[in-house]
C-alpha cells in the first residue's frame, strides 16, 4: 500500500489492515455509535501501529485497541456503556473495556496534583486537539475516525514514523509522568527508534525515584523482549536511566563493546533465554554480578532462577570448560550459549540438551558413600573423567 499521509486526510484502508477479529468488533461498534456520536476514533497506539505497517512495510502485530468517543456526556456515556454490555475498568477516568481487546473512553484531560503516577485530577478534553495533548510521544497522538478512515496528525506524528524517531508533544506535560522516560527506552528497543534531541534533554532532566518496582521493571521487561536491543541499550545510557536507576555510569566505549556483543549475538539468543540476555550481556561486560541489577529491578523469581550458577563468557572456551559446565545443567540453558563453537561442541558431546553425569550419586552409594562424602566423591570422580577425556 502506497500512502501519502497529510495532517489531515481520509484513509479508510488503514482499518482493513487490523486483525479479521478486531475489524468485526469495530464493525459492532460503528452499527452501535452510528446515531449517537460521528466522533469516534481509534487513538494511541493502534494507529501508529497500522501507519508503521504502511511506511515500514513489516508486519506488526496488533492485538488491542483504544477507542476515544466525542460529544457525550458522562451520564449518558454510562448508559451506553451498560448497554453495549462493557465494564468499566477505569469510571473516574471514563475508561470501560468491551470484549477482550478494546478499551473505550471519554476524552480526557490530567492534571498532575501530587507525586506518583495515581496523583493526578481527570477531567473531560473539549475537543480531540487538547486531548490528544496529554499523550506521550508525537506517535502516540494519531487519531483515526473509525467511520471515515479521517487521520488527525495534530503533532506531526506520521513524520516521526517516518523518520524513526520519538519526540515528545508538550514537555510540561510530559513531566508529569516520569514513566514515559522508560517508555521511551522500551519503544526505541522495540522500534528501533532514535529519540529526538530536544526530548532527550527534557528526559535526562526528570528524576525516576517517585516510581514503583513494579512500574519500572514491566518497561524493562518490555525492552528485554525488544529486536533493538542496542538501541535499548543507547537510550538507556542518553537518558541517564543508567546513572539514576542503578548508580552506573557505562561510557562509551563500553556502550559500543555491550552493543556490538548484542547486535552480533541477537539472533542466535535461545527462545527460552531471550529476555535475560541484555541483563547477562551487561553485567557480564560491566564486570557486576547479574543479582546487582535483580536486586535494584525486583525482577520475579524466575529471572533469579535463570541466572543461577551462570558464568560469563571466557575468552577461550574450551571442551573442559563445555563439559564442565554442563555438570550444572544442559549447555541450551546457559546463556552464554549463544557463541556458534560453544553450541557445536556441545551437540557434539551430548550436553545441548542433558547434563553431563557420568557417574552417578546411586552407583557411590553402592559402594558405601553417603552424606558430604558422596557429594565429595560424586565432584571428585566426575571431573576426572573430565580430565581424562576431554582436550583442555
Amino acid at each position: 500500500m502506497q500512502v501519502n499521509f497529510e495532517h489531515r486526510g481520509r484513509y479508510p484502508e488503514l482499518i482493513e489492515l487490523l486483525p479479521k477479529h478486531l475489524q468485526k468488533e469495530l464493525d459492532i461498534l460503528k452499527k452501535f455509535f452510528l446515531d449517537k456520536s460521528d466522533r469516534v476514533y481509534m487513538v494511541g497506539g493502534a494507529v501508529r501501529d497500522l501507519i508503521r505497517i504502511v511506511l515500514e512495510k513489516q508486519p506488526i502485530a496488533i492485538v488491542d485497541l483504544d477507542i476515544e468517543v466525542y460529544g457525550i456526556k458522562p451520564k449518558e456515556f454510562d448508559a451506553l456503556m451498560l448497554q453495549l454490555g462493557a465494564k468499566g475498568v477505569g469510571k473516574s477516568f471514563f475508561v470501560y473495556k468491551y470484549k477482550e481487546h478494546i478499551d473505550i473512553s471519554l476524552p480526557r484531560i490530567e492534571s498532575k496534583v501530587g507525586r506518583g503516577h495515581k496523583a493526578f485530577v481527570v477531567d473531560l478534553a473539549k475537543d480531540e486537539k487538547s486531548a490528544s495533548i496529554r499523550r506521550d510521544f508525537k506517535m502516540n497522538a494519531l487519531m483515526l475516525n473509525i467511520f471515515t478512515g479521517e487521520l488527525l496528525d495534530f503533532w506531526g506524528g506520521v513524520e516521526d514514523i517516518k523518520h524513526k524517531r520519538i519526540s515528545i508533544i508538550d514537555a510540561e506535560k510530559f513531566k508529569e509522568d516520569s514513566l514515559r522516560v522508560l517508555r521511551a527506552m522500551q519503544f526505541s528497543a522495540r522500534f528501533g527508534y532514535r529519540i529526538e534531541k530536544r526530548s532527550c534533554k527534557v528526559m535526562q532532566g526528570i528524576a525516576l525515584d517517585d516510581l514503583s518496582h513494579e512500574r519500572i521493571f514491566w518497561e524493562f521487561e518490555k525492552m528485554f523482549q525488544a529486536h533493538f536491543l542496542h538501541f535499548g541499550l543507547y537510550a538507556l545510557i542518553t537518558l541517564h536511566i543508567d546513572r539514576k536507576l542503578f548508580n552506573v555510569h557505562i561510557s562509551r566505549m563500553k556502550f559500543f563493546e555491550i552493543a556490538l556483543e548484542l547486535m552480533r549475538n541477537r539472533a542466535s539468543f535461545q527462545k527460552h533465554l531471550y529476555k535475560f540476555e541484555f541483563l547477562y550481556i551487561l553485567a557480564m561486560k560491566l564486570h557486576k554480578k547479574a543479582t546487582f541489577f535483580l536486586e535494584i529491578l525486583q525482577t520475579p523469581k524466575e529471572y533469579f532462577k535463570a541466572f543461577k550458577k551462570q558464568k560469563a563468557i571466557p575468552r577461550y572456551r574450551s571442551d573442559r570448560f563445555v563439559v564442565g559446565l554442563a555438570t550444572n545443567y544442559p549447555i541450551k540453558n546457559w546463556l552464554g550459549n549463544y557463541k556458534q563453537d560453544v553450541t557445536i561442541r556441545a551437540k557434539n558431546f551430548g550436553v545441548w540438551e542433558e547434563k553431563f553425569q557420568p557417574v552417578h550419586a546411586k552407583e557411590l552409594m553402592q559402594e558405601g558413600f553417603d552424606g558430604p562424602a558422596l557429594g565429595q566423591e560424586l565432584r571428585k570422580r566426575t571431573l576426572q573423567i573430565i580430565r581424562q577425556r576431554f582436550a583442555k
